[in-house]
């Protein structure tokens, strides 16, 4: 006899066994969870680690807007003389290298009490080009004098997995602020 086209050809008992354990086979199935299982995890890694980092970058800023008020407090600003960007370089000289010195913004009011004292934090308008358009106060005050200082600054964050964000202002970054009330000592 001879094949038609319709006639599929014959299969050995070999081929057949091969067939069955390729589909009954587990060897790839280690592979194939890592690989279900691997965005979300590295998705995770990177929103804690994201975290982390703003979180450390707000706590180093706290530290440094505490030493920089002191400055203000004890009257070595006032007597020295110490412009605006005089101690914004000064904050940026004594924090670690996670800032851009230039995007600190600085805020230095005096009030006459501290139940008129405002902490809150200002609100930021921005220019077209995502620059902020604020101008900000720097009057260091007189001995006696109840003080603020807010010291700001734009945290860039990365757009996270999962529309997982830090960002809390319109450009898509996050403000980190500082701020120290205190009263000037007598100097």
């Amino acid at each position: 006899m001879s094949a038609t086209s319709s006639d599929k050809p014959a299969r050995s008992p070999r081929q057949l066994r091969s067939c069955k354990s390729f589909i009954r086979s587990d060897d790839g199935a280690t592979a194939v969870e890592f690989a279900l299982v691997a965005a979300p995890f590295l998705a995770l890694l990177m929103a804690l680690f994201q975290t982390a980092l703003v979180f450390f970058a707000g706590r180093v800023l706290d530290e440094t807007v505490e030493q920089a008020s002191r400055t203000i407090m004890t009257g070595q600003a006032q007597t020295s003389g110490m412009t605006q960007s005089q101690f914004a370089t000064w904050v940026c000289s004594n924090t670690i290298s996670l800032f851009n010195c230039n995007n600190f913004m600085i805020n230095v009011q005096n009030y006459s009490s501290f139940a008129s004292a405002s902490t809150a934090t200002p609100t930021l308008t921005f220019n077209g080009s995502g620059n902020v358009t604020n101008s900000w106060s720097y009057n260091l005050g007189n001995p006696g004098d109840i003080v603020v200082v807010q010291v700001m600054y734009q945290w860039p964050v990365v757009l996270g997995p999962l529309s997982f964000t830090l960002a809390n202002l319109s450009n898509g970054n996050r403000l980190l602020m500082s701020s120290a009330a205190f009263k000037n000592e007598p100097y």
